[in-house]
């Protein structure tokens, strides 16, 4: 009879929840594109600071979230770095409305310390190293999939020196991890967001140069609810028009709406 009477404690406990003031067991998972990786770990540790609620953030190419929320991932926010994609969800019913646009990414040139590569704002080197096959490596998103791949893409392409390093790519799956490889051995540098090149962790393994806007198609990015997502999921929605998280996107160079 006694074990039975803890048995029974233990299942109220669990049904009922934590008590008042405890932080609340609604912790819904986020996928965020890559880019946002250092800013939106910021951002997600101030919103709980302020809120005692929090997120689960999984960081990846916003194609492949985009395939996975299309399978029935349970994600209920998604930050994807190609507002097309979001647009797509709410077309298909997945996402509630068209949700909102709340960035603009930028891409850098980047080569790491000791590389042969070097960096300049007129990405003269870069064109020169390519010529004279000095570049044995070169690390991009996979254009397939991530948008900041497909803007790297695009830069080459009216820079003259797709062709050049096409064989010569290191693809990342995701920006983020483009980043891992240009900032190693792995390659002499690469192409990936400015957000990580502005990061602590990265900023000091090399140097870089921003690519011009006119090279590549504006990487608007867009966040959306998904249909049934929590109120900790719209919180932190709101959260994002903040004040405070806009100071942080803005400190990772990201152009935010209104202000570009």
């Amino acid at each position: 009879m006694r074990l039975l009477k803890l048995i029974l404690l233990a299942v109220f406990f669990v049904l009922c929840g934590p008590a008042t003031g405890a932080i609340p067991r609604d912790v819904p998972a986020v996928a965020a594109a890559s880019d946002l990786k250092f800013a939106l770990e910021e951002t997600a540790a101030q919103f709980r600071a302020a809120s005692a609620r929090d997120v689960k953030l999984v960081f990846g190419s916003s194609g492949n979230f985009y395939r996975q929320i299309q399978q029935g991932a349970p994600f209920q926010l998604f930050l994807s770095a190609d507002e097309g994609l979001v647009l797509k969800l709410a077309e298909s019913g997945k996402a509630e409305y068209r949700g909102r646009l709340y960035a603009t990414g930028r891409i850098v040139l980047f080569a790491r310390h000791g590389s042969a590569l070097k960096v300049d704002a007129q990405l003269a080197a870069f064109k020169a190293a390519v010529a004279s096959g000095a570049i044995r490596r070169f690390a991009i998103a996979n254009p397939e999939h991530a948008p900041y791949g497909r803007a790297a893409q695009q830069a080459l392409l009216k820079l003259g020196l797709w062709d050049a390093l096409r064989g010569k790519l290191v693809l990342g799956e995701n920006v983020s991890q483009a980043a891992q490889f240009a900032t190693s051995a792995s390659a002499e540098g690469g192409i990936f967001a400015y957000s990580l090149a502005l990061s602590p962790q990265i900023a000091t393994l090399g140097s870089y140069a921003l690519i011009p806007e006119n090279l590549h198609e504006p990487l608007r990015q867009r966040v959306v609810l998904m249909k049934g997502a929590g109120a900790t999921a719209r919180a932190f929605y709101d959260y994002l028009e903040q004040p405070a998280a806009r100071t942080i996107f803005k400190r990772y160079g990201f152009v935010l709406p209104g202000e570009g």
